[in-house]
């Protein structure tokens, strides 16, 4: 009876797959992170655009309004800058995140070609070796009726 294939670097392999689960835990979070900064940024911008647009509605402005107006202006333009900036961050954390992944998906999928092909040549070589005890039965078989 044949006995079970046995890889040797089965755990290396265990551990490449923790690895790369891990990975794409991470480009997860990154995404999620990336998208919530989007909606941010997104918020800031029609924020901005609204106040720009409440400054001819209503009635005439005096001079503290105006100035209060460009106060917030300048504070919600700050505000999008600084979102941005951490946009950009979270985009070049992303990539990063998926170029970790691509390497672990890539070094994980080596062991695995390593394991396939140990196993297809574990296995040809027990169908090898019950064929030659087939043959040998066999022979011992019909070897001693033809005598």
């Amino acid at each position: 009876m044949a006995k079970g294939f046995r890889f040797s670097l089965e755990r290396v392999l265990d551990y490449r797959r923790q690895q790369e689960d891990q990975a794409r835990m991470a480009v997860a979070r990154a995404l999620a992170a990336h998208r919530a900064q989007q909606a941010a940024v997104g918020d800031l911008r029609h924020g901005l655009e609204r106040h720009m647009a409440s400054l001819y509605e209503g009635e005439q402005v005096t001079e503290n309004d105006l100035w209060l107006w460009r106060r917030y202006r300048v504070r919600l333009e700050e505000d999008l800058a600084l979102a941005e900036r951490v946009l950009m961050q979270r985009g070049r954390e992303l990539t990063q995140a998926r170029q970790d992944l691509v390497a672990r998906a890539r070094e994980k999928k080596l062991l695995e070609r390593l394991r396939a092909g140990k196993e297809r040549e574990f296995r040809t070589r027990e169908n090898q070796k019950e064929q030659r005890e087939t043959d040998e039965m066999a022979t011992l078989r019909y070897g001693h009726e033809a005598v």
